[in-house]
């Protein structure tokens, strides 16, 4: 598995309405691209945020990067100009706890 986590740090007077962006409209539109399985959403500290997003394959984070990264990145920067620090890693998944199957068999 492959994931792609952006780490955001959020100017005290945005983070409700980064919040809101992210929950309403930015996450579900990067899944409705088809290339992630799930994401999360988390906050560490007061403006400190990870959205962690599950790849389907590295060919489907590679075909998001080229495909419709831009176009999010772009409606991102039109709601939040300032005020945000981004920083973006891709991570290959050595091994998982528990095991996708055992999570199958336990639903």
């Amino acid at each position: 598995m492959v994931t792609y986590e952006i780490t955001a740090t959020v100017r005290a007077d945005l983070a409700d309405g980064y919040e809101r962006f992210m929950r309403e409209h930015h996450i579900p539109h990067l899944l409705a691209t088809g290339a992630f399985a799930a994401a999360t959403l988390s906050r560490s500290a007061p403006g400190r945020y990870r959205v962690r997003y599950e790849a389907h394959s590295r060919a489907a984070l590679d075909r998001y990067l080229a495909e419709h990264a831009p176009r999010l990145r772009q409606e991102f920067t039109a709601a939040f100009p300032a005020g945000i620090e981004l920083s973006r890693e891709e991570w290959t998944v050595l091994a998982q706890w528990p095991s996708p199957a055992h999570r199958e068999a336990t639903a």
